[in-house]
């Protein structure tokens, strides 16, 4: 069941669908976004609302890849890690069964 929230972006207000049970994951992504494109608005290089949006969602983009890539990483050094152990466990317990044989 899909409701229907009120959000605040650039100081306009829409109403969105949104699926029962995340309005309030919704409401903070909508302040995220909104204190984005006010961030962008204050800059020098922004000169109206469309490009202020654009830029906060290029900066979203950009920061979601750069979680995205780190994500990758730190599940590659935790499968090494995983993997080290396994070879440490294995090696152990050969040693162990060669002793007792």
């Amino acid at each position: 069941m899909r409701n229907k929230v009120e959000i605040a972006l650039a100081g306009k207000k829409v109403k969105v669908g949104c699926p029962q049970g995340q309005e309030s994951a919704l409401l903070s992504a909508a302040s995220e976004l909104d204190s984005r494109i006010e961030k962008a608005q204050q800059s020098d290089q922004v000169n109206n609302i469309d490009q202020a949006v654009l830029m906060a969602a290029l900066n979203l983009a950009y920061d979601y890849q750069t979680l995205q890539k780190e994500q990758i990483q730190e599940r590659q050094e935790t499968q090494s890690k995983i993997d080290l152990l396994q070879s440490t466990i294995e090696q152990a317990l050969a040693s162990h069964q060669n002793k007792s044989a």
